[in-house]
């Protein structure tokens, strides 16, 4: 039984009682799927940065814009991302 066996990261165990466990076992999950959607985010970032085209910064609002929407990052860093990608794409535009 999974809930029965759950451990901490340092290797002891935490909770006694059984909605605990559960809840421990769901953070992780949800953890591990967060980092996901952030890494994904922060790497077509970087693409829309390196590479400033108009399908490199449309998929940066898409990852940003999801991440918004699942409360993975904050509306201030969605709006100070979307700035930085959209300033590098009209500074190429502009040159």
């Amino acid at each position: 039984d999974k809930i029965n066996e759950v451990v901490c990261h340092g290797g002891e165990k935490m909770a006694n009682i059984k909605s605990a466990k559960k809840r421990i076992l769901v953070n992780e999950t949800k953890h591990e799927n967060n980092r996901e959607k952030k890494s994904s985010m922060k790497t077509a970032i970087k693409k829309a940065l390196n590479n400033p085209t108009k399908e490199t910064v449309n998929e940066a609002y898409k990852k940003i814009d999801k991440a918004l929407a699942k409360n993975i990052i904050t509306k201030n860093k969605a709006a100070r991302a979307k700035s930085r990608v959209s300033s590098k794409l009209n500074d190429k535009d502009n040159k």
